[in-house]
């Protein structure tokens, strides 16, 4: 028996189809550091045997000005890259994401709930974004785990204050809620490594991506909140929300984190961290 613990792990993952071996097999685009980080980071989430996975991704609900929770019964969606897709379904975890909705707006945070299709039921069913399915494609299909999730988005256009509080709600609704939770902030680093990929190149990609990893490696995420808002235009990370997120988790229950991997394989930048429980 597992005594029940307010967060019984948390890490920062990507979500770059390019670590995903059944999507892009051998090729030389395959991301093999960022998928032996993401192996390592699997471990760890299966010894830590959530019962829930809570979720911070930046491509599900955009919603303008607010922190989405997804309250919907069923989350399900397929990652295609040519010829190749994977799909994953999971049962979401309406409890704690009533409970999170409730928690934010008791602290003022601007969040919406949103479920899709019925108020219940299989039809209940939101769609599963990459920046969900690719991290819960290494934690639920390549482990033995059934957890539930809870997906949320945070606000680029609040204050990094109110996301970063709104971790810490996350920490304290897990406290309460005696299940085994883990968080994972889905996290892609700065997208301008390169003057072919889309959003061309800027010398602050690598100034972000160093920052982070120092934040990470001297145990100081909240470092990142003060990062230069010109820095983190030019950079165009579409991590740094959902870090903040955990760093919040973090003010509240103590962990040590561990740097497993980072690089750099096309035009953004990946890491894979892991924070166990002190």
């Amino acid at each position: 028996m597992f005594a029940a613990l307010p967060l019984v792990y948390a890490c920062i993952a990507p979500h770059g189809d390019e670590m995903v071996q059944e999507l892009v097999g051998d090729k030389p685009g395959f991301a093999v550091e960022t998928a032996n980080g993401m192996t390592k980071l699997a471990a760890e989430m299966e010894k830590s045997r959530p019962d829930t996975i809570v979720i911070a991704t930046p491509h599900n609900l955009r919603l303008l000005g607010r922190i989405g929770v997804v309250t919907a019964e069923n989350s399900s969606g397929r990652v295609g890259v040519g010829d190749k897709s994977i799909a994953l379904e999971a049962k979401c975890d309406t409890e704690i994401a009533m409970e999170l909705v409730s928690a934010a707006e008791e602290a003022r945070i601007p969040v919406a709930g949103a479920n899709y299709g019925t108020a219940s039921g299989p039809l209940s069913n939101m769609a599963m974004d990459w920046g969900t399915l690719i991290p819960l494609w290494f934690f639920l299909r390549l482990t033995r785990l059934r957890s539930r999730i809870v997906i949320v988005t945070p606000s680029r256009e609040i204050p990094l204050k109110q996301n970063y509080i709104f971790g810490v709600k996350v920490a304290q609704v897990a406290e309460r809620s005696g299940k085994r939770v883990a968080f994972v902030a889905s996290s892609d680093q700065a997208h301008t490594h390169d003057k072919s990929g889309p959003y061309g190149y800027s010398k602050n990609a690598a100034v972000y991506d160093r920052k982070v990893v120092e934040a990470i490696e001297g145990g100081r995420l909240s470092d990142i909140m003060k990062f230069s808002p010109s820095m983190v235009d030019e950079a165009r990370p579409d991590s740094l929300w959902q870090m903040v997120m955990l760093a919040g988790v973090l003010e509240e229950v103590r962990m040590t984190g561990r740097l497993y991997s980072y690089e750099v394989a096309t035009y953004f930048g990946m890491l894979c961290a892991g924070y166990t429980r002190n």
